[in-house]
């Protein structure tokens, strides 16, 4: 429920494996097959003209972009027209709201005859259990790690984004992604910590000066949701999928949640259904 949701597969190449993008790739498409109104807007990437040179190298180490002049970014986002003169687009990558999802998720499993019990640690009569549980099944799976990320939820009316835009810096690039009705995420921190407590300050500095440095009418949004959680993570940050007798464990998307989980939930149903491992996910 912290998540940003950005499908950003090839955006996330500048510091992730090719994995991650194919796999984001497959998800993306299954997303499109089985979310409804389900609509891929791409992505931007943009820098203050300081910043120039991350823009540069941002375009060297990743795929799937054209690069826009100012005229072709205000035909995308007219509210960006006169304040950066160079922006990579990522047609191929997709955005969710978070809320929105998880609601429709629960809904569609509810309506296949799923019983759902939250807080429960009991497990029923089972042949096979599916685990994911993130940090949780560290007991099973003492390899994970968690990395806290930080994010803010704020609302305005006075600009309008249609598509996620990151903003590059040397130290910490984040994004706003538009959640509709004049709502914004703005994330998020990565810290290689686990400690759970609420946002910190020097976060929600850099989270929102850098919200208002891609437009200074997010200077007057409000404030709706601060907040942070831990993302399970293997030392490779590469998800894992592990087989144990009667347990599958899907773990370790670290901040690839909403990108990997449909991918990785198709090769769970072909192993269940066939056998079939992949030895890139599977150990």
């Amino acid at each position: 429920r912290y998540a940003g949701a950005m499908l950003a597969p090839y955006c996330e190449e500048e510091a992730a494996e090719a994995l991650i993008r194919d796999l984001g790739v497959r998800s993306i498409a299954l997303w499109s097959q089985t979310l409804p109104g389900f609509q891929p807007m791409g992505s931007l990437v943009i820098a203050q003209p300081r910043d120039r040179g991350e823009l540069e190298r941002w375009s060297r180490m990743t795929i799937g972009h054209a690069r826009l002049d100012a005229k072709q970014l205000a035909e995308l986002e007219p509210d960006l027209a006169e304040r950066f003169s160079q922006a990579l687009f990522y047609e191929g990558e997709a955005h969710l709201n978070t809320p929105r999802v998880l609601d429709l998720m629960l809904e569609a499993v509810r309506k296949a005859g799923v019983a759902i019990a939250f807080g429960s640690t009991e497990l029923p009569a089972h042949d096979l259990v599916i685990d994911c549980r993130g940090l949780a099944a560290r007991d099973d799976l003492p390899r994970l790690r968690g990395v806290r990320g930080e994010r803010a939820v704020i609302r305005t009316r006075e600009i309008s984004l249609s598509r996620p835009v990151r903003l590059l810096h040397p130290r910490f690039p984040i994004y706003v992604v538009p959640w509709g009705e004049g709502k914004y995420l703005i994330g998020a921190t990565q810290i290689e910590s686990e400690e759970t407590g609420p946002a910190t300050v020097r976060s929600a500095l850099e989270l929102f000066s850098t919200a208002y440095g891609l437009h200074p009418a997010f200077g007057e949004a409000e404030i709706l949701d601060l907040s942070a959680g831990v993302r399970p993570a293997f030392p490779d940050n590469k998800p894992a999928i592990v087989v144990r007798q009667d347990h599958i464990y899907i773990n370790g998307l670290f901040r690839h949640g909403f990108l990997l989980a449909p991918a990785l939930a198709e090769l769970v149903a072909e192993y269940v259904e066939k056998g079939v491992t992949h030895p890139e996910v599977f150990s």
